[in-house]
């Protein structure tokens, strides 16, 4: 492994719509800040910027609750236009529950792509105006794809995409950023087999690459600072083709059901 890394955020992109080109405004924006992509450059890219790009975006007064939703809105104290959404994106709810200190109760759900997240990942943050829902790409890894093989196009280089969302963790306060979608990158890197410092033989470690690399771009972004797409340079990993599903526990290994 390198001893050091290069990390930034990308300037001066735009506020995004559904339709716009996101891989030209990237390009755009990097070029206007005389910067430029490099081989082996891996940019994690916020799902919200996609997401509106792809037009993932749902006005909660186009929406028609359902009696599921309206019963589960009322237990939990959620608007049911917004539950309904929550169960529209889910393969299903795993938890409902509201404390008696809480003014709106948790949802947590399966999202229909296997993660599992507070409302199915379902938000209001970075949303243009109020009332407006954005959920997670249809495909995040064929984004990611898409929006790589656009970027290597125009630098010539080979490169790296993670598309990033927030989620919470079992048994621990606060958010990280997770990786939802990949091009290129590994999501994890096998390392049974192998010794460690002290020549120990390594048994089930497996670094969670795409993980690490979505965690540590929170640090540069920030929910209302503006810096959707962060770059990591100089960092050597295995190009492979993967997906962010296989990141995922399987249902067999899960000992809390």
């Amino acid at each position: 492994m390198p001893d050091r890394m290069e990390v930034f955020s990308l300037p001066g992109l735009p506020d995004f719509a559904p339709g716009d080109d996101l891989a030209g405004a990237m390009i755009d924006a990097l070029k206007h800040h005389n910067l430029s992509l490099q081989q082996g450059d891996i940019l994690v890219v916020a799902h919200k910027i996609v997401s509106k790009c792809e037009g993932a975006v749902i006005d909660i007064a186009d929406v028609q609750p359902g009696v599921g939703a309206k019963a589960l809105g009322q237990e939990v104290n959620k608007d049911p236009r917004k539950v309904q959404v929550i169960l529209d994106q889910s393969s299903r709810v795993i938890r409902a529950n509201k404390r008696v200190d809480q003014q709106e109760g948790t949802l947590i759900a399966e999202h229909r792509l296997g993660f599992i997240c507070a409302n199915a990942a379902v938000d209001e943050s970075n949303a243009d105006r109020p009332g407006q829902l954005i959920t997670l790409p249809d495909d995040p890894d064929r984004s990611a794809r898409q929006l790589c093989q656009a970027l290597e196009q125009a630098f010539n280089c080979q490169l790296g995409v993670v598309i990033s969302d927030t989620f919470g963790r079992p048994w621990r306060l606060g958010q990280v950023n997770v990786a939802i979608g990949l091009a290129n990158v590994p999501a994890c890197i096998e390392l049974a087999g192998e010794a460690d410092a002290f020549g120990h033989q390594l048994k089930v470690t497996a670094p969670a690459f795409a993980d690490e690399l979505a965690a540590a771009s929170g640090l540069l972004m920030s929910k209302h600072g503006r810096c959707p797409v962060i770059v990591f340079r100089g960092l050597h990993w295995p190009r492979r083709q993967s997906s962010a599903s296989d990141i995922l526990r399987p249902h067999k290994e899960d000992l809390f059901r």
